[in-house]
């Protein structure tokens, strides 16, 4: 396996917009016991802020969302519906609190791992999901507030393969039901479209 750069504090302190599209084509790694886990990210989602009626930040600083609040680089890994945990990553500078979350990757790495992990699932539904890639990684809640970047982290995200604006799509972020106009309809999704063939 081609050993590949960590993304730095840097590419994290941004407009949380552009991290999000610039994800694509990156690597979220879990180093787990020494073995390598996870693949290209294909699918991310934007949260800007306490104005985003979509994020959790629109609730201001509480214990929850504090690490949202903190530097860029570091990891906001939230329990959802009782029983999934999902990754994303601060962005912007401190005090500002937004984030990008982490919907799917494509396995690369650690494969029959990935695969006991996720049971009978077929392969191409192994992480194609925020909930399922934290099951299929193994990242859970130990992992937030994790500063992602220091060089002794066991997660890291590393720069990948860079995705042309051809093969991008972009759309309203799942599964915000009660959630109200416009912050509903926000293109604030990125998705690697189908016709890229990623092997």
């Amino acid at each position: 396996m081609l050993k590949r750069a960590r993304l730095p504090r840097a590419f994290f302190n941004r407009p949380t917009l552009q991290v999000a599209r610039e994800l694509l084509g990156a690597y979220l790694i879990h180093v787990d016991n020494g073995q390598r886990v996870g693949g290209m990210i294909t699918e991310t989602e934007a949260y800007c802020g306490e104005t985003d009626l979509g994020a959790h930040a629109k609730a201001g600083r509480t214990p929850r969302t504090e690490v949202l609040y903190g530097p860029p680089g570091h990891a906001y890994v939230y329990f959802t519906y009782g029983m999934h945990w999902l990754f994303n990553t601060v962005t912007c500078p401190e005090g500002v609190p937004e984030a990008v979350l982490i919907r799917a990757i494509k396995p690369r790495e650690g494969l029959e791992l990935i695969a006991q992990r996720r049971g009978k699932q077929p392969r191409k539904a192994w992480t194609d999901g925020p909930a399922k890639l934290t099951q299929a990684l193994g990242i859970g809640k130990q992992y937030n507030k994790l500063d992602f970047v220091a060089k002794d982290s066991p997660i890291r995200i590393e720069k990948g393969e860079p995705i042309p604006d051809k093969s991008v799509t972009t759309g309203p972020r799942v599964g915000l039901y009660s959630v109200p106009e416009p912050w509903k309809s926000k293109p604030w999704r990125y998705l690697v479209s189908s016709n890229l063939q990623l092997g």
